[in-house]
């Protein structure tokens, strides 16, 4: 899977680079509270801007629908940008057009300019060939460089489009680095491999679960997805979220990994869905009728810790329980916690993990946190990303 990057580039002053990246940042009233993304593709632009490229950037923010929206303008992160590189970043009033033409015109060696927001135009997501042209005579890019592992899975315009209007298409460092390590949990893992998932639904992670089975020494399920397994085992549920048309699924996987695949011993269950409902903790042989679990207990936080911590690899996607309320965080907590403790190599995937390591202050004690959630899950599934098959083999 590896693929050849920004550094297999020759001389690299006055060329014309179209970069793809994943500034898909929160945004509140304007601001931006999380420039996570934007400080992850730093490595490349810095690289790039400092070999005398001539860089324009794209990328996508939010899910407009009607064309442009004024709340999902990249002028935000353009200002971030700029202070972040340290240099001039100028804002494109689209991502193609005469005023991008001459904007790309005037831009010299190591300026950057970033191109409104790609999914202002509906060909983006449709990866019409005549747009994905045009984002390349536009900007006059000669080299595509992908490093939007975040949106890697989708076969857009920017993301997949653009390669077959250029001389070259290669892989950023975030994007290199992406691949390496979750090619690791997919591909090459060293022993004991274990693998944390949690999260809603089954139906998230059946390639996963399937792909990774053979390569794992433990998976670990936790979050509303245990409980379908849990049904399929034959247990009462109460009210908590089963996906009713996966249990006779749930139980082929259960039998087809056997001791490898381990499921709670207890739980907290809560009265109702609510941060200041009633709640217990119990035996997940034992719930209410009417109650619903809500997290993994004490007894299984211990088991998984204990698991995680000696292994030489570890992969967690997922939260084992209701992470946004306070009262059933804690199963995710301690997963983040044993990763950071863990002596192997650690990787991280999935919006809610992510969060559970970074608000906790582990995220630099994790080998890897994954920028990509949808991707992480779909390449670890075994499936080919568009956005990294266009690229050139190393």
């Amino acid at each position: 899977m590896a693929k050849r990057t920004v550094r297999d580039l020759p001389d690299l002053k006055g060329t014309r680079v179209f970069v793809r990246a994943d500034f898909n940042v929160p945004l509140e009233d304007g601001r931006i509270t999380d420039d996570t993304r934007i400080r992850a593709t730093l490595p490349t632009l810095d690289y790039l801007v400092k070999a005398g490229a001539r860089l324009a950037v794209a990328s996508h923010l939010g899910r407009p629908k009607k064309g442009p929206e004024p709340a999902l303008s990249l002028k935000p992160v353009a200002a971030q940008l700029q202070d972040l590189l340290g240099g001039s970043v100028a804002m494109a009033p689209d991502c193609v057009g005469p005023e991008v033409r001459k904007m790309a015109e005037d831009l010299r060696d190591g300026d950057v300019l970033i191109l409104e927001n790609v999914r202002f135009h509906k060909e983006e997501e449709e990866n019409d060939p005549r747009f994905a042209a045009r984002l390349v005579a536009d900007t006059m890019a000669t080299v595509f460089v992908n490093d939007a592992f975040g949106t890697a899975h989708r076969a857009h315009a920017s993301t997949e489009g653009v390669s077959h209007h250029v001389q070259r298409s290669v892989a950023g460092f975030l994007m290199e680095k992406e691949l390496r390590y979750l090619g690791m949990a997919r591909d090459a893992p060293d022993h004991p491999y274990v693998a944390v998932l949690g999260g809603a639904k089954v139906s998230d992670k059946i390639e996963v679960i399937e792909h990774l089975l053979p390569k794992v020494d433990a998976l670990l399920v936790g979050g509303g997805m245990a409980y379908t397994f849990l049904r399929a085992e034959g247990l009462v549920t109460g009210k908590s979220l089963v996906e009713e048309d996966k249990v006779e699924l749930a139980r082929r996987l259960l039998e087809k990994a056997g001791p490898k695949l381990r499921l709670p011993m207890d739980h907290v269950v809560a009265a109702a869905f609510k941060e200041d409902a009633e709640r217990r903790t119990l035996p997940v042989d034992q719930i209410p009728n009417d109650w619903m679990g809500l997290d993994i207990g004490p007894t299984t936080i211990s088991a998984y810790a204990d698991q995680v911590r000696p292994a030489k690899l570890v992969f967690w996607n997922g939260p084992m329980g209701v992470f946004e309320m306070k009262p059933f965080a804690e199963g995710t907590l301690a997963m983040a916690r044993a990763l950071a403790e863990s002596g192997g190599t650690s990787i991280v995937g999935g919006g809610d993990s992510v969060a559970a390591v970074t608000r906790m202050g582990l995220a630099d004690k994790i080998d890897h946190v994954s920028t990509g959630g949808g991707a992480s899950l779909e390449f670890l599934g075994g499936a080919e990303l568009p956005g990294v098959a266009c690229l050139e083999d190393a």
